[in-house]
């Protein structure tokens, strides 16, 4: 079978080329920023979606622009890329994916991308790479790089600059070593429950930093903006959010790696963390209620990364040779597992779950948990589309019950 797979690594530039990442970077943006403009007064004035193809024949137009001559100097393959990416954009605003594609800030998007492998080299003996218009640039060579090369994309967070090599390769079908099956309950008191009754802690990652990270940017408030004084303190905020992501990050693999390599099959809640997520203040005419209490529930949801944890549980256990099923999440945490009673009466606390039918007593997660491992099996046995119709069956009439 086919693998594709990332590997990424500090880059340690010289002065330079430090330099010239960032104008190749700020390069992309323009054009980004630009094409986005352009699309958004074609559509005010009524006429069609400009393409990919259609808009980067504009490219060459810009480079020879009064003011503009300087996206000469950039990678043309990477300007050429950054049209791509708006165009991916608006295929997923289109599909109903994403939201509405928006221009990027200085700072937010320092990244593009070298999608041509023949113009790349890569020397992984003496630790550094050759990219079109920076030269060779060295890296921290922390693993060896494994596949044929297929494109690099180079990124700036915190103050550093990372490259990330993807490659393809042929690997066997792998066969999972682990025999067992286990359903995942996710959670804010407990980040995931497992279905055998063993939990894994959250880490919080913004949240014990938030105290020292709202004090840096109070610090930034108070300094006359884009002095060198206001630019050190925003140094320091940025830095900080990134530490908070690399955390994150960290314990996400961690967690992952060690469930794909424990459990052949892994059941998980069908989440939308977008639309948990999303803000309750409502509108002027229309304001929302608790948006206190809901903003900080949001917060702390998106504190957990549930979303990234199941994009890394998904490719993972598939390169163990596991799989990971997800299903439908309705009452998981209201429904007996002894005798199948669906009440609200059941969750009589946020961490007590007793069925008020047959006396069944446990934590409320790994209720949860138990349930979606036998939703889970039963989507198995059933077959995932007549699973799904007999569920949404089921769950109205619970729904009714429990109303």
């Amino acid at each position: 079978m086919q693998r594709r797979q990332a590997f990424k690594y500090e880059l340690k530039p010289t002065g330079e080329q430090q330099c010239n990442l960032r104008r190749y970077a700020g390069s992309c943006r323009f054009v980004y920023n630009k094409a986005l403009a352009l699309q958004q007064a074609n559509h005010a004035a009524g006429e069609k979606f400009i393409g990919y193809v259609a808009m980067a024949a504009n490219l060459p137009v810009w480079k020879r622009e009064a003011g503009q001559t300087w996206l000469k100097d950039s990678p043309s393959q990477a300007l050429q890329h950054a049209l791509k990416d708006l165009d991916k954009a608006y295929q997923n605003f289109f599909a109903k994916r994403a939201d509405f594609p928006r221009f990027k800030r200085k700072g937010s998007g320092n990244n593009f991308r070298y999608p041509d492998p023949k113009q790349i080299k890569l020397d992984q003996r003496n630790n550094r790479l050759f990219l079109p218009k920076l030269g060779w640039i060295r890296y921290r060579n922390s693993r060896e790089v494994l596949g044929e090369l297929r494109n690099v994309t180079v990124s700036g967070k915190g103050g550093k600059w990372f490259v990330s090599i993807q490659t393809q390769r042929e690997v066997e079908q792998p066969t999972p070593t682990a025999t067992t099956s286990i359903g995942i309950d996710l959670g804010i008191a407990r980040f995931a429950t497992f279905s055998d009754g063993s939990y894994i802690a959250p880490l919080n990652s913004f949240k014990t930093t938030q105290a020292k990270l709202a004090k840096y940017q109070r610090r930034m408030a108070h300094k006359q903006k884009f002095s060198n004084n206001w630019k050190k303190a925003k140094a320091r905020v940025q830095k900080l959010h990134a530490k908070i992501a690399y955390t994150r990050c960290d314990f996400l693999h961690k967690a992952t790696n060690t469930i794909s390599q424990n459990h052949a099959v892994v059941f998980v809640e069908d989440l939308q963390v977008g639309n948990m997520s999303k803000s309750a203040a409502g509108t002027a005419e229309n304001p929302g209620k608790n948006v206190a209490a809901k903003s900080g529930l949001n917060k702390a949801i998106l504190d957990q990364g549930w979303g990234e944890f199941r994009r890394q549980l998904d490719y993972k256990t598939a390169w163990k040779g596991g799989m990971l099923f997800a299903v439908p999440p309705q009452y998981t945490s209201q429904t007996c597992p002894g005798c199948g009673h669906v009440s609200a009466d059941n969750r009589q606390s946020q961490a007590v779950f007793a069925c008020v039918e047959c006396g069944y007593e446990n934590n409320a997660d790994v209720v949860g948990a138990i349930n979606v491992k036998e939703r889970g099996h039963r989507l198995l046995a059933c077959g995932d589309g007549a699973l799904r119709l007999s569920m949404k069956q089921e769950l109205a009439e619970a729904s009714q019950l429990s109303s």
